[in-house]
């Protein structure tokens, strides 16, 4: 292809970009979701985000979420993060008008999320099965604990739960004991593979016209995300260790402290890395050939002899002197953060977003659109905007 063309290309994308900027790729798509907690409400946040219209449906005391804290002036930290951009309105779906209501905002949705337990849905009279025969254009989605089927369909789901379940916590923490990771990995991992999963749906019905089921758990996104110590222990007979932040099959590859308290985690991949590390770091090119230390399996061997020679160094300087150290032998490192580091991370990207008690500032998505983050819309109050879809949607 010549330098022409690609200007050529350059230029339909950019065109391109500008009749569909970002935050606006699924403007005009109706999506309604019966959802509390994380896993769902970050799916249908990540839909929002890109411009469909996302009508969440909740409960009349409200999304629980809505208590997980009172910290950001007021309002709940887990549920500013994930509800920004939605509509809110309060039904009583044991109410025949409510559930009308909600059977109006079906007949025209595109999408339905909801995370509720399994069978909860269909004992409401919203069976998703049913809707999609109904409504042959409708992708619906589950969101649980365990999924559909199995021994332990029924089994009550919440994020450390599964992460115990499923092995992670297993190979997360040190040696002297197991850890929660400090996320909610598992709801997260099944509102990503829940959002990954409708957009494939929605090209699917592009093409076919029709719509399809998703079915997602927690126990099953997060299994997904176990498959290398499961493969090695499987197929390799290895079962990793909890070593903190030590990596279990390299080194060095973990956090060190420095002099003035702080901690800087480094990793080497290579032997030229490796002879580097010995003689512009450690500055003792005597152990570059060291038979203890001759190669990583070597290394890993005997890590004890390895770190006692590295902490001695570290402890010698403060962490903005090692990290100068390592910038200068091209070493891969990272700082180990406080919150407060991170607050202050000269790497951030912000984003602003109105609450129900005022605008607050947050850290942006991660990704970026020809260079441009999407505009996020704001965190509805309970029911902000029941009375209007009522009068959209409700029987006259």
């Amino acid at each position: 292809m010549t330098i022409r063309d690609n200007d050529s290309a350059t230029k339909q994308a950019q065109a391109h970009s500008a009749d569909c900027p970002p935050g606006t790729e699924l403007s005009g798509l109706l999506v309604v979701t019966l959802e509390q907690a994380v896993a769902a409400p970050y799916a249908s946040s990540r839909l929002a985000d890109a411009g469909a219209r996302v009508i969440k449906i909740e409960r009349p005391e409200g999304d629980f979420a809505r208590r997980y804290d009172k910290c950001v002036d007021g309002e709940s930290a887990y549920f500013v993060w994930l509800n920004r951009g939605k509509e809110s309105i309060a039904l009583d779906l044991r109410d025949d008008a409510d559930k009308d209501v909600l059977a109006g905002i079906l007949a025209q949705a595109d999408v339905f999320i909801q995370n509720l337990a399994p069978g909860a849905v269909a004992r409401l009279g919203f069976d998703q099965a049913e809707l999609r025969a109904r409504y042959p254009k409708l992708i619906t989605v589950a969101i649980s604990g365990y999924g559909d089927e199995g021994p332990l369909r029924d089994l009550k789901a919440y994020d450390l739960l599964v992460q115990a379940e499923s092995g992670l916590s297993e190979i997360t923490g040190t040696p002297e004991g197991r850890a929660r990771t400090g996320v909610s990995v598992c709801d997260i991992a099944a509102g990503m593979t829940a959002y990954q999963s409708i957009l494939q749906a929605l090209i699917a019905r592009g093409i076919s016209g029709r719509g399809r089921h998703i079915a997602v758990s927690l126990y099953h996104a997060l299994a997904d995300w176990m498959n290398v110590p499961y493969l090695q222990f499987v197929y390799g007979g290895m079962t990793p260790q909890r070593c903190g932040l030590n990596h279990p099959t390299i080194a060095p590859y973990g956090d060190y402290a420095c002099a003035d308290g702080k901690s800087v985690l480094f990793s080497i991949q290579n032997e030229t890395e490796w002879r580097n590390f010995c003689t512009q770091v450690l500055d003792r090119a005597d152990i570059v050939t060291d038979p203890r230390f001759v190669d990583n399996p070597a290394r890993v061997r005997n890590r004890p002899d390895l770190d006692a020679i590295i902490t001695e160094v570290f402890a010698r300087a403060p962490r903005d002197t090692m990290v100068a150290r390592l910038e200068a032998a091209r070493i891969a490192y990272g700082r180990v953060s406080t919150l407060d580091d991170l607050r202050a991370h000269p790497q951030n990207r912000h984003a602003t977003v109105e609450t129900p008690v005022g605008p607050i500032t947050m850290l942006a998505p991660g990704a970026l659109a020809d260079g441009q983050s999407p505009p996020l819309g704001p965190v509805p109050a309970l029911d902000a905007h029941g009375a209007a879809l009522r009068r959209e949607f409700g029987k006259s």
